[in-house]
């Protein structure tokens, strides 16, 4: 009858608000002074904004399919640049993949789309662009090639299939 119930809280992150803090603690100890902490703050943003695209009907099902495989090398642990290993700076590889497929977005669908999903601060289309530019820095010649050789065999994995009716025959 006495008895006192605590409430206890849970912290139930999502990968998002996870990955956030995770980069904003190394942002203001370790990372402050890295060469790339600029791109590497925003590599939750650039996953917030995969997620938003791949649920937007006006962008063409091939292109939602290589946003999922976007996302999923996001999520994946072991990439080219695991963070497991290297902490926040082995998301620069999937800054670099979320770059490529959000112009490949552009391209398809428009800028207007991006932007109207972008959550992020300043301008995403000057970042991508920026990312793109500096990919062979960022990540390295080699692995720029490499990288994009991998995502062309997953997303032609990824590609979706047109399910004929039989009935409509």
């Amino acid at each position: 009858m006495g008895e006192k119930r605590h409430l206890q809280v849970v912290h139930n992150d999502d990968f998002y608000q996870s990955l956030r803090r995770r980069v904003n603690d190394w942002a203001e100890g370790k990372g402050k002074t890295h060469k790339f902490a600029g791109y590497i703050l925003v590599a939750p943003d650039l996953l917030h904004l995969l997620g938003k695209l791949s649920l937007d009907s006006r962008i063409p099902l091939g292109t939602r399919s290589k946003i999922g495989v976007g996302i999923a090398y996001f999520v994946f642990p072991l990439d080219f640049l695991p963070e497991a290993i290297l902490g926040p700076v082995g998301l620069l590889d999937d800054i670099a993949v979320a770059a490529w497929i959000i112009d490949d977005v552009i391209k398809a669908a428009g800028a207007e789309i991006v932007r109207e999903h972008w959550a992020g601060d300043g301008d995403v289309l000057e970042l991508v662009a920026n990312i793109a530019e500096s990919a062979n820095e960022l990540i390295g010649s080699g692995m720029v090639k490499k990288l994009k050789n991998y995502l062309a065999s997953r997303q032609a994995e990824a590609r979706p299939v047109r399910v004929i009716n039989p009935s409509r025959e």
